[in-house]
């Protein structure tokens, strides 16, 4: 799938966690609600890093550029260090090492960790990170024809201020995890629903994905999970645009509402 609809999905399942939690008497704080849609949106176009036409290997200049030259060939070689006898022969990293469930929870527990013991600064890069990310997604028309320094801008400054807003006593800070020390913990949580989110956005498209990664299945270990073909899409067709998107986009408003307490 393109950028927009990997965004909006991983916005939309996060607003379900958060329904669902309510449902189990768990609910998020609606700072916890926000900003883990947000980052959501944002680990939903990580994945691509991988891929230097993405909008996350753009999204922040020769950093994001230099980036993604490694995991690209981070990918490559490890998918020629694990493959079997059924892969096939590739000749770049795209939709392999970062398109897998092993991938996302390295990222999120990574993130997690740092969270943690990195304290507000790590916060507060993390935010920015998903920030200017679901920026790029979310609203990627404006975005495109806006520079990117005002995109920065618009990351930096929400980050500052739903880092404090989160801070205040019962906004969220250790929502799920509650001990001591445990602070921002579940901030890894909406990284990894957004990087699997992805992973299985683009399971549905014609290439399908390889997210079960290293489980073996039959003589390939880096088996592209899907549909049936028939069922299958080109990334960016109709079916994306017209159909899958304005399904997400009420899916998330389901699951706003049902966060909210709303609806039950």
């Amino acid at each position: 799938m393109m950028g927009p609809a990997h965004s909006l999905s991983g916005a939309a399942a996060w607003l379900g966690v958060g329904a669902a939690a309510s449902a189990y008497d768990h609910p998020m704080p609606w700072p916890v609600l926000v900003v883990g849609a947000l980052i959501c949106a944002g680990a939903a176009l990580a994945p691509d890093l991988d891929h230097k036409s993405a909008t996350i290997s753009r999204a922040f200049g020769p950093i994001s550029r230099g980036l993604c030259e490694i995991i690209d060939k981070l990918s490559y070689a490890t998918y020629k260090a694990t493959k079997k006898q059924g892969d096939p022969r590739r000749t770049g990293g795209h939709r392999t090492l970062t398109h897998t469930w092993l991938w996302a929870v390295m990222i999120g527990g990574g993130a997690s960790a740092l969270a943690m013991f990195g304290g507000r600064w790590a916060v507060l890069a993390i935010l920015f990170v998903h920030l200017v990310l679901a920026v790029e997604g979310l609203l990627w028309r404006m975005a495109r024809v806006s520079s990117d320094v005002l995109v920065w801008l618009l990351g930096a400054t929400g980050a500052w201020i739903l880092a404090d807003v989160l801070h205040q006593p019962g906004n969220g800070s250790n929502w799920m995890f509650t001990e001591p020390g445990q602070e921002y913990l579940w901030l890894g949580l909406p990284i990894v629903l957004g990087s699997l989110v992805h992973c299985l956005g683009d399971a549905l498209t014609v290439s399908g994905c390889p997210v079960l990664w290293p489980i073996p299945i039959g003589r390939k270990r880096w088996y592209p999970i899907g549909p049936p073909k028939m069922l299958r899409f080109r990334a960016g067709s109709w079916v994306e645009l017209k159909v899958l998107m304005p399904f997400f986009m009420l899916l998330g408003g389901i699951g706003g509402l049902g966060a909210l307490g709303f609806i039950g």
